[in-house]
């Protein structure tokens, strides 16, 4: 009786191996679970978790599983089956074959896009460090968009600012089917008596001076005085601004640098 105990305890631990299921794993809707009973084989399934997180299992019917975590839905078919009389000390063990509900998507301007699974707990940087990190034409900060029932949240972390000063209270716990959204960074054009004309990232706090570096400079024909911004206001409407060397440049702006006259 004690090497058959161990034979199936073998079975388990490979059987974990080649699953996803950990103690922090919580069921949800279209994980597939494969379940076994400590001596009863005809016992044994392999079935997923509906939308409504119920399964079905042999003798004690339908059961709720879906926001369990595995040991708990073990604990939960076991004493079903002991309470039914079918089964005395119920040992249950439960693996995750195919997790579905425990997934996060990054997405965006990520150098891995796709969907990942939270084994165990994963903050919003571990997840961004598994999609290969910020791609090059990624901004600085990340929405975080989470859905609770029918509402859904959104919540923008600015990463580069967390890191600089240090406070790590905007890396968040995830939860499963999460959303990671990088955004494109911010640009601005430049075009005129410029040497590289074009559209170039917004660096933070950037400045027209800094602009007009970014441009490649001035021409022999250009002139730093009278440099115009286009700009549209919250209402869609064009405004041309006169703009100092000292004045921040905003995502969108086109800045314009006109030919000296002398």
């Amino acid at each position: 009786m004690i090497k058959r105990f161990f034979f199936w305890m073998a079975a388990v631990m490979l059987a974990g191996a080649a699953g996803v299921a950990t103690a922090q794993t919580i069921l949800g809707a279209g994980d597939v679970i494969r379940i076994s009973v400590y001596g009863s084989p005809d016992l044994g399934l392999e079935t997923r978790v509906t939308n409504s997180g119920d399964i079905t299992f042999p003798l004690v019917g339908q059961v709720k599983v879906g926001g369990l975590a595995v040991p708990e839905a073990e604990k939960k078919l076991g004493a079903l089956l002991e309470s039914g009389g079918f089964v005395r000390k119920a040992q249950v063990n439960i693996i995750v074959t195919g997790a579905q509900s425990g997934l996060v998507s990054v997405l965006g301007n990520v150098n891995r896009p796709g969907r990942y699974p939270l084994e165990g707990k994963r903050t919003l940087m571990d997840l961004l460090a598994v999609a290969g990190g910020i791609g090059p034409d990624g901004g600085d900060s990340v929405s975080l968009i989470r859905k609770n029932g029918t509402d859904t949240t959104k919540e923008t972390i600015d990463i580069i600012g967390m890191i600089s000063s240090g406070q790590l209270s905007k890396d968040m716990e995830l939860n499963p089917n999460d959303i990671l959204y990088v955004e494109r960074a911010p640009r601005f054009y430049i075009y005129g008596e410029v040497q590289r004309p074009g559209a170039f990232r917004i660096e933070r706090s950037m400045t027209v001076l800094q602009a007009l570096s970014v441009g490649g400079g001035l021409t022999p024909r250009g002139t730093e005085r009278g440099i115009m911004i286009k700009r549209r206001d919250a209402g869609g409407k064009l405004q041309l601004v006169d703009a100092k060397h000292d004045d921040l440049v905003l995502p969108d702006d086109v800045v314009y640098v006109k030919e000296s006259w002398f």
